[in-house]
């Protein structure tokens, strides 16, 4: 499990890549443009499972959290066209410290993650931003049947994050930024290790940036008419679910590490890109998910998994697709609806979502991580993603 989490960082270094021009921009130019800012965020955790809503050690609702965060970035100026396009971003790496008050059975996590914050609107002193980031969170004290046994939000010492939010951005030296707005932030694992029923926050923030340089000069060049185009992209994909059997009469330890169950498939979709930045398309899914309906026997006080029909596992589903193309990567949102599956009792919804990132490794293939989840807050399994493009005009 902890080599998932280790690709996962190793996406890092790839969002960076994708930012930057490769035989334009040099290591030194990446220090002339750096900034350090240190924020504070203290806000509300949403009450999405009883740990929160006060089934805990201390029978109280868990509503408020505070983080401590440090943010290194660049500040991009133009060098490329897409970078003029998002009215020269600013792209980094951040560490967090975050307290939800409750040590004893969250613990302090800390999470490290890559950002990229892009304008709405630039004015001569002040910008009014979006910022969207991806990372894992480290040190939960999670889930424990012996010694932790309330906290089912967390099953795993090791988490994902996915944040997104507005903030606004005020010079008040030639150096010195104000930085103040709000973010919205999920923590799961991605039901890789269960129970796992996620944590959802909002918060405010403010904050300090320090720039190392003086404020830049914006390139600007003349932006060419953009040629739709269309695309169809082919993929396939793996992953794991982790299922806990809380009928079986087996050591609560064995019982609660669960059986893990393999998903895969292949996906399809079709692309117009109608912008610089936006493509919009529908694509289909055709996936095996172990976990349905499966069956386990006990052994020696060890669970082993029971053959049950492979049809029973089949699913098909259809979406539409939005794509955020930002240089070779891409944010992708795709709202899903199954529209083949057996019928089994305690089935996940209909309607699902499915949330991703994607960059290209070449001009025609891609790899990427797609969170599948339902009901907007609770996982269902993740997506490692390999797959080839077909474009045409």
């Amino acid at each position: 499990m902890r080599l998932l989490y280790i690709l996962l960082l190793l996406l890092f270094p790839l969002f960076v890549k994708a930012q930057e021009d490769s035989t334009l921009i040099h290591k030194n130019k990446v220090w002339i443009n750096s900034s350090l800012q240190a924020l504070y965020h203290n806000g509300y955790v949403f009450p999405t499972n009883d740990f929160l809503r006060g089934t805990n050690i201390e029978a109280t609702r868990i509503n408020a959290f505070q983080t401590f965060s440090l943010k290194f970035s660049t500040q991009t100026t133009g060098d490329k066209l897409w970078q003029q396009l998002y009215k020269y971003p600013n792209w980094g790496i951040g560490v967090s410290v975050i307290d939800f008050h409750n040590p004893e059975e969250i613990g302090v996590p800390l999470a490290f993650y890559g950002f990229f914050n892009a304008s709405f609107k630039r004015w001569q002193k002040v910008s009014f931003n979006y910022e969207m980031g991806f990372g894992a969170t480290f040190n939960w004290k999670s889930f424990n049947p012996v010694n932790n046994k309330y906290n089912i939000a967390i099953g795993a010492g090791v988490s994902f994050q996915i944040d997104a939010g507005l903030n606004l951005q005020y010079n008040l030296t030639n150096r010195i930024e104000l930085v103040s707005g709000f973010s919205l932030t999920h923590f799961s694992n991605g039901a890789l290790k269960k129970p796992n029923f996620g944590i959802n926050t909002i918060a405010p923030e403010v904050g300090l940036k320090y720039n190392f340089y003086d404020r830049p000069a914006f390139h600007k060049q003349e932006v060419p008419i953009f040629i739709k185009k269309n695309e169809w992209l082919f993929s396939a994909f793996g992953g794991a679910k982790n299922v806990i059997f809380d009928s079986v009469n087996i050591d609560i330890r064995e019982k609660y590490e669960g059986v893990f169950f393999p998903v895969f498939g292949i996906s399809t979709t079709y692309n117009r890109q109608i912008s610089y930045k936006s493509k919009i398309g529908a694509g289909m899914t055709f996936s095996y998910d172990g976990s349905v309906n499966a069956q386990i026997a006990v052994d020696n006080n060890e669970l082993d998994p029971v053959d049950s029909p492979m049809s029973d596992k089949i699913q098909i589903s259809i979406y539409p697709s939005y794509e955020l193309v930002i240089d070779k990567l891409s944010v992708i949102i795709q709202p899903a609806f199954y529209i083949y599956r057996k019928s089994f009792k305690d089935q996940s919804p209909v309607f699902h979502q499915r949330i991703g990132i994607k960059y290209h490794i070449s001009d025609n293939i891609f790899a990427g991580i797609t969170l599948r989840d339902y009901s907007f807050h609770v996982s269902d399994f993740i997506e490692w993603t390999l797959g080839y493009r077909i474009r045409h005009h």
